[in-house]
Formats: structure tokens, C-alpha cells, sequence
């Protein structure tokens, strides 16, 4: 698997050069990064689950929403087929390229803006989302902070998992072997094109992803302020839906999302 080089980043730059290298990782990982369920959900139960669970924690079309780092496109899609206005940004140009083909092919309005996580487009927005983007971030704090500027009235959703399983329960813990002994068996094809390096983690305060916990100190110390949290059980029900006993039986990856807000 192909790793990104960080030959190029100067120490001087430190923070700045990292986020360079960053975005690099998921320019090149938008030309397979729909290949994994988990990035991308094809199969209708999920896609319905995900869009019904993203029409309860936002407020009502058509709002107008701000989907930070939106990738290829999974929730910028959904929300606009529902009649949000989307605003979908993201650093990497390859992923937002495929973001507005997928929204050209199907009709449907997206506006799409390439920036950084604290830079957001100019507001105000009724409601800023994101999925699986803060761990990624060097600096999540500043981050939100940013998002509260562009929507100071607005609603914060936080959608998040618990993949590494710190933090979690002892039987999602439990599960969460059993599906890396089943993944050593079933061999599925990896979720991306290579790995963050040793540098880029290290810049990472929530590399492994963010407990629930964690998550929601992290926006209630931001000017967001008090938060709520919430498991996404259907979302998870529909992963495993029809895949099978052994399926059902490890379960899937723990989904949550923390809101806050207006």
C-alpha cells in the first residue's frame, strides 16, 4: 500500500505542513475511497437509515447546511435530495470532484467550496455536519470554533464512530475482535490507499478517532456550549441488515453523534 512522503515538509512549517500532507493523503485516496461501505453506504436500508437520522438531529428543509469535509459526497447528497441547501466543503480537490459529479448526475444543487476546516465558507448557515472528520484535524478546537462564526444561530451535528474501541464498552470491545478476527479471514479490501505517517499522527491530537466522551468536552468547551449525545442504533442495524449470522452476531462499529446548539 502506498504511504504519503513527508520529505517535503519543512519543521518550520510545522502545523501548516502537515495539513499540506493531509490533504494530499485524501486527494489521492478520493479515486478509491467509495469502494468501502463504510465511507460510501450503496445499499438502500442504509442510505434511508442515514438520511432519516441526519432529518431528526437538523432542522427542517430547507435549511440552508454546511457539510464540513464532505468527501466524495455521502451526507452533502442526501440532505440536498431532501431539500436542504448544502454547502459541502472539503480541502481535497479530487474528492470534491467527484462530490459534483455525483451531485450533476443525479440534479441535484450542491455548492461546493474548497477550504480547510477553519476556514469555512462565509455564512450564516442554519446547521454545520460533519462525519468522521474531527480526529483528522490537528487543531479540532479552532475548528469549531471557526464553524460557530459562520452559524451563530445555527445547530452543530457531530457524527462520529468508535472505531478503535478506547473508551467503549466491554461487548462493543468484544466485537470489535471478533470482527478483526473475521476481517483476517474474509480479507476484505482496504478502506484506503495507504496510511497516515508517523509525523502525521503525531500531529494529531484524536488520531484513532474521538471517544464519546471526549467528544463532547471537546464542543462544550468550544463556543457551541452544551451538548447532547446520541447513538445511532438504526444506522447501525441497517450495516448489518441482511448480511448474514456472523454479521449480525459481531455487529458493527459504534455510531453517535453529538449535537448542540439551537
Amino acid at each position: 500500500m502506498r504511504r504519503i512522503s513527508v520529505r517535503g515538509m519543512r519543521p518550520e512549517h510545522g502545523e501548516a505542513g502537515v495539513t499540506d500532507d493531509i490533504r494530499d493523503f485524501w486527494d489521492i485516496d478520493a479515486a478509491t475511497y467509495d469502494r468501502s461501505p463504510s465511507h460510501y453506504p450503496q445499499r438502500p436500508q442504509e442510505q434511508a437509515a442515514w438520511a432519516a437520522t441526519l432529518r431528526r438531529l437538523l432542522p427542517e428543509p430547507p435549511a440552508a447546511v454546511l457539510d464540513m469535509g464532505a468527501g466524495t459526497g455521502f451526507l452533502s447528497l442526501l440532505l440536498a435530495a431532501q431539500g436542504y441547501q448544502v454547502t459541502a466543503a472539503d480541502f481535497a480537490p479530487g474528492m470534491l470532484a467527484r462530490l459534483k459529479a455525483k451531485a450533476a448526475d443525479r440534479g441535484l444543487a450542491v455548492e461546493a467550496v474548497q477550504t480547510d476546516a477553519v476556514h469555512p465558507p462565509a455564512g450564516p448557515f442554519d446547521a454545520v455536519v460533519e462525519r468522521h472528520l474531527a480526529w483528522t484535524l490537528p487543531d479540532p478546537a479552532s475548528a469549531l470554533a471557526a464553524w460557530h462564526t459562520v452559524a451563530p444561530a445555527g445547530r452543530l451535528v457531530l457524527i462520529e464512530g468508535s472505531w478503535s474501541g478506547r473508551g467503549a464498552p466491554t461487548v462493543d470491545r468484544l466485537r470489535l475482535r471478533a470482527r478483526a478476527v473475521a476481517d483476517l479471514i474474509r480479507r476484505p479490501a482496504p478502506d484506503h490507499h495507504g496510511h497516515y505517517t508517523a509525523q502525521m499522527n503525531a500531529a494529531l491530537p484524536y488520531r484513532g478517532g474521538l471517544t464519546p466522551d471526549e467528544a463532547v468536552a471537546l464542543v462544550e468547551a468550544s463556543p457551541w456550549g452544551r451538548a447532547r449525545i446520541e447513538r445511532l442504533r438504526d444506522v447501525e442495524w441497517a450495516v448489518t441488515e441482511g448480511l448474514g449470522p456472523l454479521d449480525s452476531l459481531i455487529g458493527t462499529h459504534a455510531r453517535w453523534a453529538v449535537i448542540a446548539g439551537r
